[in-house]
Order: C-alpha cells, then structure tokens, then sequence
C-alpha cells in the first residue's frame, strides 16, 4: 500500500486537489482534521495551549478559536514555533496510528496524507511520494483574502510564514500546476490516482 503526501502553500488548491482524490475513492488522512482533533477542549493540547496563550484565545464555548490562535502566532515566529511545538508531536503520532490502522486493514489501494506542512514536519518521511499543487502568488493572496476574509497583509503574513513553494519543489515527486480552472487541475489529479486505481 502506497502513502501519498499531498501539500501545498496555503490557499493552494491544496483542499480541491483532495476533495476531487476522495471523489475518485482515496483514503484521505487530512492533517487540519487531526490538528482541530487534538485541540478539543479538555485534551492535552488544550491545556497546554490556554496555559501558554490565555483565555484570549478561545471562543464563548470555551473551544479555541483557531482563527484568533492564528492572528497571535502568524505575526510572531518565535510564537509560532512554540505552537508548533506543543501541537506537531500530538498531530505526528496521531497520523503514525491511522497510516497503521488502514495498513493493517488492507482495503486501500493507497493513502493520501493531506498536510500543508508536509514538509516542514517532515512527514515526507512517512510517505512514498509527494505531490505538490503549486499556484502564483497574486492568485494565492486573492484566494486567501476571499476565503478567510483577511486583510491583505494577514494574508501576505500567513503566505510567508510557510516554507517557500521553490524549497517544497525539491521535495516533490509530482507538481500540480492549479493556476488555470478546475477541468485542469481535475485531469492532473485524474492521471496521477490512475496509476494506483486499477
């Protein structure tokens, strides 16, 4: 059984390439998932994280507010490297368990791990290819602003804090090119699951 590692800079197309991959019958693993997972009130990141940001950070349930948690550690490196700190070890063993379980389960032909921080976690370790889906910068801010409703410079701050797509290309097997319209990116996405569909 085959690990795919999907990534992309943030508002890449990254979410559209997997969703047309779960329409096809991949097992996604979508890493975002895991990460709101181990952040539910009362688990141990939780904790961990209202000890470390305060209550300023949570919504009126009481659940964190990932966007708040975002606007506080974006701006600052040095926060943001404490994040990941307290959430990537959780996430790491959390995706380790479910690529195990569905190896051992046998049904799939192969396994995508949807991450954005393929690379940057080094999960690139734990697949057999990656597949990066890569966009131009003007469309990504654009893209960005409209789905987050953010100001242009949150949005340029969240691009930057990312690894560069030129340092995640050498990492990739595969590119994805997403700056044309959907039929486009759905016939890549098409080719690449075929050769494991059959």
């Amino acid at each position: 059984m085959e690990v795919i590692g999907l990534t992309g800079g943030i508002a890449s197309g990254k979410s559209t390439v997997s969703g047309i991959l779960r329409d096809l019958g991949a097992f996604i693993i979508d890493a975002d998932i895991v990460s709101r997972e181990i952040m539910l009130k009362g688990s141990k990141v939780y904790n961990k994280l209202v000890s470390k940001y305060g209550k300023e950070i949570l919504k009126e349930n009481g659940e964190i507010d990932r966007k708040k948690l975002g606007n506080l550690v974006f701006a600052d490196n040095k926060k943001l490297k404490e994040l990941n700190a307290i959430t990537h070890p959780e996430i790491i063993k959390r995706i380790k368990d479910i690529i195990e379980r569905e190896r051992k389960n046998g049904k799939e032909k192969a396994i995508i791990l949807d991450a954005a921080l393929l690379i940057e976690m080094k999960l690139f370790n734990m697949v057999d290819e990656v597949w990066l889906v890569v966009v131009d910068r003007k469309t990504q801010i654009r893209r960005l602003m409209e789905r987050d409703k953010l100001k242009y410079i949150d949005a340029l701050n969240r691009i930057k804090s990312q690894m560069s797509i030129e340092d995640k290309m050498k990492y990739a097997d595969f590119i994805i090119n997403n700056c044309k319209d959907f039929n486009a990116i759905k016939k890549q996405v098409d080719l690449l699951w075929g050769r494991f569909a059959n």
